[in-house]
């Protein structure tokens, strides 16, 4: 059986291969003092007690009882990886930023998949939308393009943002994970349908991450070097083909191998089938903003592509695989608020959400400094009046001034870099946007994107997880999905009426809400 392991099980072996030729380091302490004996501790006779002076065993025991950091709140179990990004047709007349500056450009990136409610010891099969972030290394900074699989969101407005993923996560007493939570809220914010949707069709169970497609999801702002500014979005289309697992083969996996995701990704890398994704924009101009049907900025909603067309721009290929998952995935930071000159924020409510929450849990869980960390650090130069804090890894810009302006030549403003000019007229409020057409797009997306099969699927597998909520939550989504349209609720509803019929006669085995369809009816 050995000669079947794939590379990821195989680790050890083929790293000590790679060594063969390399003299056996000598272990150390942190302070690079040798160690002449790592088995047995300092004591005062074989019985012990121990020396306080066992430098060994102190500088060992300290730091092991400080290896964890703060576990992400959302996205926490997660696959990485290494590559670039080429550029292959020409989009100058919409953006300047120099990572499409000509065709034929490479730009270095890393990225991170992920699920979203998960802890980071739970299973990579569940149904969940997937997290699609990627960094690129580019010559004016970072740009962090931090979205997902899915091409629209759960909710619009930013301030929902902590409740919906406490619904996600576990009930404040019992530490379950509970039903009503998650179908409490999903009922009582409509906006949650389309997400809902696609998240319980076939597509909500992709099979690991090479056969997904990924979505800045967020509209932005692109800005070209006369000045003149266009609204976008990303695309990430996957050259594998889109392939997602069946119910019952992604509870198998759940149960038999959870981090099948990750290893699934670490294979292909390995053995050199390199996964890649064709990139895309969308363009929509400010005139048609204004006379777009729906909100432009509303991240429930998608721009159809028959009147916004996908636009090639190039190609994302990952060719090496973390070689140290802690250093290059773990601590990974993503901020949306990284973009470079061209690319800019839109009005999207969620979006401007994160400009702040990203770059504020980052320093929570990584420190002020996470951006010397190798992997968040900028291969462009970086120069600035910030100075010292936790963990500074670098000469901290050495004997430079730390105050600006100065007399000293100190960095200085490059004004082509300023952001574009907008005008903002409309008086301050909280601007309920709760009733801004939750259904239109859903209806689209269940009469006309999935066919009959699909569709039979979807009902079949919200039911699984709406029927562990109070009867009252069930008939309050159920009005939801009719508004969408008849046969949508009417399926879901048969089916949970089915299931509640079958309760006597199955036992009911409890399962993360949103993770798994109907798997005895």
């Amino acid at each position: 059986m050995a000669e079947n392991r794939d590379k990821a099980t195989d680790q050890m072996k083929i790293w000590k291969e790679n060594r063969v030729s390399k003299k056996q380091d000598t272990l150390t302490t942190a302070a690079g003092v040798p160690v002449g004996d790592k088995l047995n501790l300092q004591t005062a006779g074989p019985r012990g007690p121990l020396l306080v002076q066992d430098v060994v065993f102190t500088d060992e025991m300290a730091h092991f009882d400080r290896e964890r950091i703060p576990e992400r709140v959302v996205h926490a179990k997660g696959a990485g990886a290494v590559g670039y990004f080429e550029v292959t047709h020409d989009i100058t007349r919409y953006c300047k930023a120099k990572v499409f500056e000509y065709v034929g450009k490479t730009t270095p990136m890393s990225v991170r998949f992920s699920t979203v409610a998960g802890e980071s010891g739970s299973a990579d099969t569940v149904r969940d939308p997937r997290g699609f972030a990627v960094k690129f290394y580019t010559d004016e900074g970072n740009w962090d393009l931090t979205g997902n699989n899915t091409p629209i969101f759960f909710i619009r407005d930013a301030l929902l943002f902590p409740s919906f993923i406490h619904t996600q996560k576990r009930n404040p007493q019992t530490h379950m994970k509970d039903p009503d939570m998650m179908w409490d809220f999903m009922s009582l914010r409509p906006e949650t349908l389309h997400q809902l949707s696609f998240m319980f069709s076939d597509r909500g169970l992709p099979d690991g991450y090479r056969h997904m497609n990924g979505y800045g999801s967020h509209t932005f702002k692109l800005i070209n070097a006369h000045g003149e500014p266009i609204y976008c979005k990303f695309h990430y289309k996957t050259d594998q083909g889109i392939k997602n697992l069946t119910v019952e083969e992604a509870n198998r996996l759940a149960s038999t191998n959870p981090d099948y995701a990750i290893g699934d990704l670490f294979n292909a890398i390995a053995n050199g089938n390199f996964p890649s994704w064709t990139f895309y924009i969308q363009v929509m101009t400010f005139e048609q903003a204004e006379k777009f049907q729906f909100n432009p900025f509303d991240l429930t909603k998608i721009w159809p592509h028959k009147e916004y067309p996908l636009i090639p721009v190039g190609k994302m290929v990952l060719n090496r695989n973390p070689v140290n998952y802690f250093a290059e995935v773990e601590q990974m930071a993503f901020d949306p608020s990284n973009m470079p000159p061209g690319i800019e924020p839109s009005p999207d409510k969620m979006l401007q959400g994160r400009l702040f929450a990203y770059p504020d849990t980052h320093r929570h869980r990584l420190g002020a400094n996470y951006l010397h960390l190798p992997v968040n650090c900028p291969r462009a130069s970086v120069a600035n009046y910030q100075r010292d804090g936790p963990m500074c890894m670098f000469d901290n810009q050495g004997g430079a001034p730390n105050y600006y302006p100065n007399s000293f030549s100190a960095p200085e403003i490059l004004p082509r870099s300023l952001e574009s000019k907008f005008k903002v007229s409309p008086d301050v409020a909280r601007y309920n946007s709760a009733d801004d057409d939750n259904v239109t797009q859903v209806r689209n997306f269940y009469t006309k994107v999935l066919n009959e099969e699909e569709r039979e699927r979807l009902c079949l597998n919200l039911a699984g997880s709406l029927k562990g909520a109070q009867l009252f939550i069930q008939k309050r989504m159920v009005e939801s999905l009719k508004a969408v349209h008849p046969d949508y609720g009417n399926r879901v509803q048969a089916f949970l009426n089915k299931a509640e019929a079958q309760k006597g006669t199955s036992v009911h085995v409890y399962s993360r809400p949103a993770a798994s369809a109907v798997s005895k009816m």
